[in-house]
């Protein structure tokens, strides 16, 4: 008889040390949290970061491939502050065909993030901000030139088509991918 209470007693403690309501569900988000990063956290009440306004852009899927292809995602869904020019599909399709597809190879990873460093500068700067003919640097240490004419600006030539104010930064939509000198 006394076997047959240790062995129940053995169960019910099992039992109650196993879970299977909320505890291990806060433990399973929390774990997401830790191996995703930054970009990871679900909040659907802040302003977006500059790399959640681009996943909610249908016309920036490309940007979003090759962003998460360099390994850029976490680092540009932290504080910033960030200016990213943000390049359309229409944009990338301007490039030469199979260019793409060959920047997103693992091999070309690291020309990819110099591209796409090229579209990036560590201040938070609205459009309005940008004079004719000033230089200003990019996180790949090279410069663009921008232009002001009839009201519109232009990075290096090309042309920002709108603006969205992110959390940590601005996303200035631009018309063609920028390449670096």
């Amino acid at each position: 008889m006394k076997s047959v209470l240790y062995v129940l007693f053995f169960v019910v403690l099992m039992a109650s040390c196993t879970s299977t309501t909320g505890d291990s569900a806060a433990t399973e988000s929390t774990e997401n949290v830790a191996l995703t990063g930054q970009e990871g956290v679900k909040d659907d009440e802040s302003q977006k970061d500059v790399v959640k306004v681009a996943i909610a852009s249908p016309d920036h899927s490309t940007l979003v491939k090759a962003v998460t292809a360099a390994d850029l995602v976490t680092s540009l869904s932290n504080a910033g502050p960030f200016t990213v020019f943000a390049p359309t599909n229409a944009a990338f399709e301007k490039l030469p065909k199979g260019t793409v597809e060959d920047l997103l190879k693992p091999e070309n990873k690291s020309k990819l993030e110099t591209i796409l460093q090229h579209h990036v500068m560590t201040s938070a700067l609205a459009a309005d901000f940008f004079q004719d003919g000033q230089s200003m640097g990019m996180v790949d240490g090279s410069n663009v030139t921008f232009t002001v004419k009839d009201g519109a600006t232009y990075v290096n030539g090309n042309k920002i088509l709108g603006s969205v104010k992110a959390s940590n930064g601005w996303v200035h939509v631009i018309d063609t991918v920028i390449l670096p000198k």
